[in-house]
């Protein structure tokens, strides 16, 4: 059945962040760069229905996004999905949807959906001038990371993102893909293959990205942008660990240069990992943002 959803492509960013802006979130799903990048390995195509972006992402199981708009368009969007899944033969579900917004769905059709909350796709956000300062006891061990960096890399420098350095940036990323098993890992694969369009497609996505160098050589870079006016969502961080200190170095360096004038960072989930959680958790995230899925009641 033709169901005139597409598949989003650069073209799409104007019209896909027309809707994107209208609400104000902090999730790193709420970006156009996510949305085009991870949309390709996931299956992800979008659709305009009454005035309201949605995403539908069609694999194993059918989801959708909730809908992007304005409040006042939300119920007739959700009506539509209801019709589409039934049409369909599908179960309905709606996938990372936030509290707030099952907040309005409870509102608009009291005890008709139920949610369940994955804490793997919990985004960590952490306020900026703690990350750039790392000020007090609980950071410092990442103070002492960054410092012994220092001291055994003087000749360290930052570079923002450009077209000169772009290319050093995807060499090292190649280099970073063999050196960590990424062959045969259909994951790792596949955020590979995101970073690696990512850096190819900087400008188009409008990202912001920095690198650092050592004895003129790239061990690491990031790429992120805003999500919206007080956050920063920091979506790629590639380093070379068997530098000491290059991680924290690159994370604190990126923020005193692209994101300094944002509140808040978002450095997205942890997928599950329990030393990226680990990871997550040092660095003392001010609050998560919850995502579940939504179904209805039987």
């Amino acid at each position: 059945m033709e169901d005139n959803f597409i598949r989003p492509e650069p073209g799409h960013k104007a019209l896909i962040d027309k809707y994107l802006r209208m609400q104000k979130k902090r999730s790193c799903d709420h970006t156009f760069s996510n949305t085009l990048l991870w949309g390709r390995y996931y299956g992800v195509t979008f659709k305009i229905v009454e005035n309201m972006l949605l995403f539908k992402t069609k694999g194993k199981d059918t989801f959708f996004s909730f809908p992007v708009g304005i409040d006042e368009g939300v119920k007739p969007a959700i009506d539509y999905i209801l019709k589409e899944c039934q049409k369909e033969g599908v179960s309905f579900k709606l996938h990372l949807v936030t509290p707030g917004q099952f907040d309005m769905l409870e509102k608009i059709y009291p005890e008709k959906f139920q949610i369940e909350y994955n804490r793997d796709a919990a985004d960590y956000v952490y306020e900026t001038e703690k990350l750039i300062n790392l000020s007090g006891r609980k950071y410092h061990g990442k103070k002492n990371h960054i410092n012994k960096f220092l001291v055994t890399n003087p000749t360290w420098s930052y570079e923002t993102l450009d077209d000169k350095n772009m290319e050093e940036c995807f060499q090292m990323a190649l280099q970073w893909r063999n050196e960590n098993e990424v062959e045969g890992n259909e994951e790792k694969t596949a955020e590979m293959n995101v970073t690696l369009n990512a850096l190819r497609l900087y400008k188009e996505l409008e990202l912001k990205g920095g690198l650092l160098r050592v004895g003129g050589q790239v061990i690491a870079f990031t790429l992120g942008e805003p999500v919206c006016d007080d956050t920063f969502v920091v979506h790629i961080e590639k380093a070379f660990g068997n530098i000491q200190g290059t991680y924290p170095m690159i994370n604190q360096q990126f923020l005193i240069h692209e994101a300094s004038a944002f509140s808040y960072v978002n450095r997205e989930e942890d997928m599950g990992a329990e030393g990226l959680r680990k990871a997550k958790l040092s660095y003392r995230p001010i609050f998560m943002i919850e995502k579940g899925i939504v179904t209805l009641k039987q």
